[in-house]
């Protein structure tokens, strides 16, 4: 990653991200940092996600903290790679909570981990922030103090269902998946609301994201009539591999589904550039192309964290800035209400239309689910540029 550790970013991408004048405090004298525990999967099979995030998460620790900290306190980010597996996010759960003491947990980033994690990080009482779009991840009885700065899985299926059912006009679907926690969650879920529209599931499965060879998957998919293929997974590897075989069958169907379509990783996993097209991914309005520009705040970031020299080649511009958004959500809510676990849930509780780079988000104490539907779209994935894309055909701008 490819950002200068000395840069202190100027200005100002939204009124959520104007924290800096009231975050820093010269004149308060040092005191202990404000422990944040944070769970990216950095490594593994479905690292994309947490690789992208952590750019925006590192730049807004950097930010704050060199501008005097929350209340004169810094920052402390302690880090710990779930690897993309279940087990090792439980295992750092407990060091964040019990030993580490942390004030909040942001993450894990992958929805396989956080189904793991959540119960836990609840029973020890710890306010949790995470982006994962699995829907029961979010329970207000169970999981009092977890928010989701994200849509659901509902949202996004909800999305994607709409643009091939109601834009595209296609009725026979094949519907993938891998095997992991998310993968299996989101066909169980998006499957159902198909139907619900009048569509026909002509194929159905969950497949293993290291299987090499997916040509008889994708000849099932075609001998049962399927108009579009519809993959959910972020396994980079997995989702260039369908594109690569639908390209080598000379089979022209549409691929519409998870965001990770059109991450840069899966770009550099293509056979050929033109296997990229009729691709659509999902995404969010806020930092998409409308017209050939984007919304000037998400503009404004853009050409700072080309300043920052932050690495877009292998990521989106919506993973750094839902990074970014995160920590600024978490200082304002430190700065505003303190650590103690009960003040940082009953602040969030409140929180209406803060408007983030990445999304505006909404919470109260009955709902701690977010994300408007209207933000959640589908992009052109081979119109990729500064890791944003065109929001695709048949939306209004």
């Amino acid at each position: 990653m490819l950002i200068k550790r000395r840069l202190v970013l100027s200005g100002s991408a939204a009124g959520a991200v104007s924290l800096a004048t009231g975050l820093s405090a010269p004149a308060i004298a040092q005191s202990e940092p404000i422990k944040i525990g944070y769970l990216p999967a950095l490594t593994g099979p479905s690292s994309s996600t947490g690789v992208g995030i952590n750019r925006g998460v590192q730049l807004g620790v950097e930010e704050i903290n060199n501008k005097g900290g929350v209340n004169g306190r810094k920052l402390e980010l302690i880090s710990r790679d779930t690897q993309s597996d279940p087990t090792k996010a439980v295992n750092a759960v407990a060091e964040l909570t019990q030993r580490q003491k942390v004030a909040m947990i942001f993450g894990p980033v992958n929805s396989g981990e956080a189904l793991a994690a959540t119960p836990l990080i609840a029973r020890d009482k710890v306010p949790m922030l995470h982006p994962c779009w699995v829907d029961e991840l979010i329970d207000v009885k169970k999981y009092p103090m977890a928010f989701r700065i994200a849509p659901t899985n509902t949202q996004i299926g909800g999305g994607a269902n709409h643009y091939v059912v109601d834009v595209l006009k296609l009725k026979k679907i094949a519907v993938v998946s891998d095997t992991t926690g998310y993968g299996t969650a989101s066909v169980n879920t998006y499957v159902p609301m198909l139907k619900a529209k009048g569509a026909e599931v002509v194929y159905q499965n969950h497949v293993d994201a290291a299987n090499p060879d997916l040509k008889p998957e994708l000849l099932r998919m075609q001998s049962a009539g399927a108009q579009v293929i519809m993959p959910w997974s972020v396994n980079a590897g997995f989702l260039s591999r369908i594109c690569n075989t639908r390209g080598a069958m000379g089979w022209d169907v549409p691929i519409v589904g998870q965001t990770t379509l059109g991450s840069g990783q899966t770009k550099a996993l293509l056979e050929k550039p033109e296997y990229w097209n009729k691709v659509y991914s999902n995404n969010f309005r806020q930092v998409c192309y409308v017209n050939g520009k984007l919304l000037p705040k998400a503009a404004e970031y853009v050409e700072r964290l080309k300043k920052a020299k932050v690495e877009f080649s292998d990521t989106l511009l919506w993973w750094v800035a839902l990074g970014w958004d995160s920590v600024m959500m978490m200082a304002e809510t430190f700065k505003t209400a303190g650590t103690k676990a009960e003040d940082v849930v009953g602040y969030m509780n409140k929180v209406k239309g803060w408007p983030g780079i990445y999304g505006t988000v909404t919470w109260t104490p009955e709902q701690h689910n977010g994300f408007p539907d209207s933000e959640v779209v589908m992009c052109e994935v081979n119109s990729l540029k500064d890791g944003a894309f065109n929001i695709a055909p048949g939306y209004s701008s």
